[in-house]
C-alpha cells in the first residue's frame, strides 16, 4: 500500500462523486492534521473532476493560538487556490452545553450563516474519531442513536454534511500527510486530558489498542451497525406515524398510549424530528408519557428547552415553545401588508370593501369582543373559537383588529392567518 492509500484517494472521489454537479463544496477547515489534509486532498480530486471548492475556518477566539490558526488556513488555502471564508464566533458556555458543546453549537452556527441550503460541506472526522463517539455516547448513558455516533452523510438544514475520512484511521492520515509535505498547526487543548474526549484519545484508547489490537477499527464498525439499527428505527417509526394519521405535531393519544413505551418514544421522537423540535429528555419524555391517559377535559403542558408538548382533548400537540404575548401589546397599522406583529412580520393586508380604511389598531385579545360576520350577523369571538375548536394556547396568541370601537377581524399571531373577518371587510395573505 502506498502512503497515499488507494482507500483514502477513493473515499474522496466517491464523496465528490455524491455531490450535486456545480454545487460548491465546502471543507470546514480547522488547520489542524485532518481538515488539513481532507483540504488538500479535495483540491487534487477538484481538479481531477471540476468542482468549486471552497474552505470555511470558524475562528472560535478561545486561545491565543486561535490567529495562529486562522493564519495557517490562509497559507494552506493561498497554496491550494482555494477561496477561503472565515467565520467568527462567540462560544457562550454558561447556557448548559460546557464548553465542548457551546464550541460546537457555535460552529454549526457559522457553517448554516456560509454554507448554502443544496450546497455540501465536508469534516474531517476519522474513523478514531468515530471510536471515541462511540464511547463517549454509551459512557453517557446513550440509546442507539448515540451509539451510532456520526454519519458518513446526512441531510442538515437543506445542506449536505460529508465526512469522507469517516473510515480511515488517525494513523494513516498521518502518513499521507507527511507523504504530501503538507504543514499543519497543533491544538494546544488537544493535550490537556481533563476534557472527556482528550481523556479516552490519550489515556483509554492507547491502552485498549495493546489489549485489543484492531480495537478502533472494531468499535467504529460496531457504530456503523449502530447506524443501520437506527435507520432501521426510524423507517419503523415513520410507518407507525402514517398508520396514526401522518400529522407529527398532533398525535392522537389514545392510539399513541396502546403502543408499548418503547415504541411510544420512538414515535414521540420521531414527531420531533420530523418538526425541527429539540429531543425531550428522557425524564421528561417519560412524564409525558405516563400523562397519556389522563381525563379527557384535562389540559397537560410538559416542557423542555426547545420544544413543548400539550394534550388536549384526546390529542398530543407537539410544538416550539409558545412565547407569551405581553397583554399591553398594541401597533397601529394601515392595513397595508406586511404587518408588524409581537413575533415577527406578517405578510396579510386588511381593507374596507369601499376602498376607504381607516387607521387601524391591532392588539391582543382580551375577551368580550365580538364580530359581526357576512349572514351570520354579530357574533361573540368566545363562541366562535369554541366553534373552531381551537387550542388554549393558540387562543391566548390571537390578535383581534379594531378600527375605532369595533373588531373587525382576527389573525393568529405567529402565522399569516385570517381567522374571522367581519362583514364589509376583505383580508388577504400576501
Amino acid at each position: 500500500m502506498s502512503l497515499l492509500s488507494t482507500d483514502l484517494v477513493a473515499s474522496i472521489d466517491r464523496a465528490l462523486a455524491e455531490t450535486p454537479p456545480g454545487r460548491v463544496v465546502w471543507v470546514a477547515l480547522s488547520g489542524g492534521l485532518d481538515s488539513s489534509l481532507l483540504l488538500s486532498l479535495a483540491a487534487r480530486a477538484c481538479r481531477r473532476y471540476p468542482r468549486p471548492l471552497h474552505a470555511l475556518h470558524v475562528h472560535h477566539g478561545l486561545q491565543a493560538a486561535a490567529d495562529d490558526f486562522e493564519h495557517h488556513c490562509w497559507r494552506l488555502c493561498s497554496r491550494l487556490g482555494v477561496p477561503l471564508f472565515v467565520e467568527r464566533v462567540s462560544v457562550d458556555p454558561g447556557k448548559g452545553l460546557g464548553l465542548e458543546g457551546a464550541a460546537r453549537e457555535a460552529r454549526y452556527g457559522a457553517f448554516a450563516a456560509r454554507v448554502a441550503p443544496g450546497e455540501t460541506l465536508w469534516l474531517a472526522q476519522h474513523r478514531d474519531d468515530q471510536a471515541e463517539t462511540l464511547l463517549l455516547a454509551a459512557l453517557r448513558g446513550g440509546g442507539v442513536r448515540g451509539l451510532a455516533a456520526m454519519p458518513a452523510h446526512r441531510d442538515w438544514q437543506g445542506r449536505g454534511l460529508r465526512r469522507p475520512l469517516l473510515g480511515i484511521s488517525r494513523a494513516e492520515l498521518r502518513r499521507a500527510a507527511e507523504h504530501l509535505g503538507l504543514a499543519w498547526v497543533e491544538d494546544p487543548s488537544n493535550a490537556e486530558i481533563h476534557q472527556d474526549r482528550n481523556y479516552l484519545r490519550h489515556a483509554v484508547m492507547p491502552r485498549l489498542e495493546a489489549r485489543w489490537p484492531g480495537a478502533a477499527a472494531r468499535l467504529a464498525r460496531t457504530a456503523a451497525r449502530a447506524g443501520e439499527a437506527d435507520a432501521l428505527l426510524g423507517e419503523l417509526a415513520a410507518e407507525q406515524l402514517v398508520a396514526l394519521g401522518g400529522d407529527p405535531a398532533r398525535l392522537p393519544a389514545a392510539d399513541l398510549a396502546a403502543l408499548s413505551r418503547p415504541r411510544q418514544r420512538l414515535l414521540v421522537r420521531h414527531a420531533c424530528e420530523r418538526l425541527a423540535l429539540a429531543l425531550p429528555p428522557a425524564a421528561r419524555l417519560d412524564s409525558l408519557l405516563t400523562q397519556l391517559v389522563a381525563r379527557r377535559d384535562a389540559e397537560v403542558r410538559v416542557d423542555w428547552p426547545g420544544a413543548e408538548a400539550r394534550l388536549w382533548r384526546g390529542d398530543l400537540y407537539l410544538l416550539a415553545p409558545q412565547l407569551p404575548l405581553a397583554s399591553d401589546w398594541s401597533r397601529e397599522w394601515t392595513g397595508a401588508s406586511p404587518l408588524s406583529g409581537p413575533w415577527g412580520p406578517l405578510a396579510v393586508s386588511l381593507e374596507r370593501g369601499d376602498g376607504e380604511t381607516p387607521a387601524l389598531l391591532v392588539r391582543p385579545r382580551r375577551g368580550g369582543e365580538w364580530l359581526r360576520l357576512t349572514g351570520r350577523g354579530r357574533r361573540d369571538l368566545k363562541r366562535l373559537l369554541q366553534e373552531w375548536g381551537l387550542p388554549p394556547w393558540r387562543r391566548q396568541r390571537l390578535l383581534v383588529v379594531w378600527a375605532g370601537d369595533a373588531p373587525v377581524a382576527v389573525l393568529e399571531g405567529t402565522e399569516a392567518r385570517w381567522l374571522a373577518v367581519a362583514e364589509g371587510w376583505r383580508g388577504r395573505v400576501a
